[in-house]
């Protein structure tokens, strides 16, 4: 229920308020309301309880939300409570009194103080922090400083020997903290130290991969050779390098030169072939300059002339897929003759005609354009429309066919004192727009809809027909029957008339 509001008048005892029993029987719903049983939702009792100092909800595991105004505050003696934060509004410390359990991560932003210990979710319990150099304490609670630490690694380092193993199984033993480890070399090796750096070298002696040695009689087993300067014939395998020659050993063997995997074999200088080239597929990257013709399975190459060899066998330019055959220069042809569609990106022009985009233009001064079928044929012209924007000549007009004229266009006969002639076939009609005219009859197209006749200007409707000069039977020319026969319906000015007729005499 809503709030009642009692009308208490507009002035004392005006008589415009409520009566007595009236008020406090609002009076009486108002508190019902607010602590009665009916658990409406203004009811404090159903919702929330104030009683020795605690409040508390009507409703069984209710919550109590405390909710401020947009930003504000929720204070609690010196507790301030702002969204997620809390603090403390006069500046001194939040004291938690009994134990703290959190399921999430503390973050601690200040330094931390603990009393007693520090408990992990592993391990031992830390106590404290000790600061000795020993480290002689045996605990597994104390932690110990940096100094403590580094201080007690230093005694042990000083306290260790560092030993080694030679090839001869000697073994040396090295105190770190009083004796040096020396570096010797040997035949053709040399030592030399700067700073903390040992550099062991070698002498003329020793063969070096980039030093400039002769070797004698010596084997090797899968070389890698970069940049070799070699004298003499050189024989590798079955085939023998000597000067500017490469030969096979074998007596009439083949001499191949293989790349490896998809590798290709190539020729940078100029190539010079003696007799017959018979290779396996070729190719090539680069320019290729041929003196004379070049003959390619039934295809003639030579000069700026591309033939056939086989008699009578055609000639094909082909791309491959979806490309094109693209002739970039200007194309003089003998009698072509084409087979299936053709593509063209641009103008066309054949003699007077030139055909660009959506146009069919003469090209020459005043010139026509005449299409002209053979025989009986007819020019069908298709679409929705068609528009002719200046004059149009014709002999016949077929049927279905639509002519659009522009505003101040004519129609006019092509000859003087030719008529103008609208006929249809059978019972068809010539319908201008709205009005129908058929053989002698003029009707409107749309159905109840008046015919005008409309002058320009101060011009008159003259109707020119047969007159007569008497009317009916009883009267003459200047005494008119009292009674006429019946009356016209007619508009003049659009304002429906009636005009009265006359039988005939």
């Amino acid at each position: 229920m809503a709030r009642q509001a009692i009308n208490i008048g507009s002035s004392a005892n005006d008589g415009t308020g409520d009566p007595l029993r009236t008020a406090f029987d609002k009076i009486n719903d108002n508190f019902v309301e607010l602590y009665g049983t009916d658990n409406d939702i203004n009811t404090l009792d159903a919702n929330l309880d104030v009683n020795n100092f605690a409040i508390t909800t009507g409703v069984t595991n209710g919550n109590v939300t405390i909710t401020p105004n947009g930003t504000g505050n929720i204070n609690l003696g010196s507790i301030t409570v702002n969204g997620s934060q809390i603090s403390s509004n006069d500046s001194t410390q939040i004291t938690l009194a009994d134990n703290i359990q959190t399921t999430g991560t503390i973050n601690v932003t200040g330094a931390a103080t603990l009393a007693t210990s520090l408990t992990l979710a592993t391990g031992a319990t830390v106590t404290g922090i000790l600061d000795e150099d020993n480290l002689g304490t045996d605990s597994a609670t104390q932690l110990a400083t940096q100094q403590s630490i580094k201080a007690y690694v230093d005694a042990q380092v000083t306290a260790q020997d560092l030993d080694f193993a030679c090839d001869d199984s000697t073994t040396l033993s090295i105190d770190l903290d009083s004796e040096s480890l020396q570096f010797s070399g040997g035949t053709g090796i040399t030592t030399a130290g700067t700073s903390n750096t040992v550099t062991i070298a070698i002498d003329g002696t020793v063969a070096t991969l980039a030093g400039s040695q002769t070797l004698t009689n010596k084997t090797l087993t899968n070389p890698t050779i970069n940049a070799a300067t070699m004298t003499g014939a050189i024989a590798i395998d079955g085939v023998t390098i000597d000067d500017n020659a490469i030969k096979a050993n074998a007596s009439n063997s083949d001499l191949e030169l293989d790349g490896s995997g998809t590798g290709a074999v190539k020729v940078l200088a100029n190539a010079t072939v003696v007799g017959t080239l018979t290779t396996a597929d070729i190719t090539t990257i680069g320019t290729h300059t041929i003196t004379g013709q070049l003959d390619a399975e039934g295809v003639r190459i030579k000069d700026n002339t591309v033939t056939t060899l086989a008699s009578n066998a055609n000639l094909e330019l082909s791309a491959n897929g979806s490309g094109v055959v693209d002739v970039k220069k200007a194309m003089t042809t003998v009698g072509q003759t084409i087979t299936g569609n053709v593509g063209i990106t641009g103008q066309l022009d054949i003699d007077n005609i030139s055909i660009n985009g959506n146009g069919i233009i003469a090209t020459n001064s005043n010139g026509g354009i005449n299409i002209n079928p053979n025989g009986t044929g007819s020019v069908t012209i298709g679409g929705s429309n068609v528009s002719v924007p200046s004059t149009l000549t014709a002999s016949t007009l077929f049927a279905n066919t639509q002519i659009l004229l522009g505003s101040g266009a004519k129609i006019m006969a092509a000859s003087t004192n030719a008529d103008i002639v609208l006929e249809t076939i059978g019972t068809g009609s010539v319908v201008l727009e709205e009005i129908s005219i058929t053989d002698n009859k003029i009707t409107t197209h749309n159905s109840n809809a008046d015919l005008q006749l409309d002058t320009d200007g101060t011009g008159y409707l003259d109707i020119r027909t047969d007159t007569q000069t008497t009317v009916g039977s009883a009267g003459g020319a200047n005494a008119l029957p009292g009674q006429p026969t019946g009356y016209i319906k007619i508009k003049i000015g659009g304002t429906l008339r009636v005009i009265p007729f006359y039988d005939q005499a």
